[in-house]
């Protein structure tokens, strides 16, 4: 069954297209979770709640964007929810501050240091910095979809990407210096 065909059937109630379907994204979306919420039992706990709703509003899905991005934005706002849920809300900021922030297209890291590493000094850094971050680099979203998940300004985005960016290369440099962990 074609990925249109077996979503149709979803759509229709079919309890074993919505397994197929489910089967066929959970994996993944399970790993989207577990980037946000570090936990694999609350990871696993968002996912399927995500699946719950989003078999639940499939009517909505127009196909503008694959199902697996539709999806993974659902699993991203459920993870978002248990955080604030869990008091990690993320820090007002003044926009007209952030109004002088620039983006920089730019970045890199020191040729030696690897994705684990990188990963690992994300997780250090303030929230404010790491999910916006998160949600830029690791998930690929652009500065209006960031805006729409976190509920703050496109200008919001742009600055706290950059200042986690700034952040996240000081981080990098003292593992290169050999001063980190």
């Amino acid at each position: 069954m074609i990925q249109h065909q077996l979503i149709e059937a979803c759509k229709n109630h079919d309890r074993r297209a919505q397994l197929k379907l489910y089967n066929q994204y959970c994996q993944g979306m399970h790993y989207v979770a577990l980037r946000f919420l570090k936990d694999p039992y609350e990871a696993e706990d968002a996912m399927q709640e995500a699946f719950i709703k989003a078999f639940a509003k499939l009517q909505q899905f127009t196909g503008e964007v694959t199902f697996g991005a539709w999806l993974k934005r659902i699993v991203i706002n459920k993870c978002i929810d248990k955080l604030k849920a869990k008091k990690l809300e993320l820090v007002a900021i003044n926009e007209q501050v952030l109004s002088t922030a620039e983006e920089d297209d730019n970045w890199q890291v020191e040729d030696g240091i690897g994705m684990e590493e990188i990963k690992k000094s994300m997780e250090k850094l303030p929230e404010k910095y790491k999910y916006p971050l998160m949600l830029f680099l690791m998930e690929g979203y652009d500065h209006e979809e960031i805006s729409e998940i976190l509920n703050i300004s496109p200008v919001a985005s742009r600055t706290l990407v950059h200042r986690g960016k700034k952040k996240l290369q000081e981080e990098l440099k003292t593992i290169k210096n050999g001063t980190g962990y």
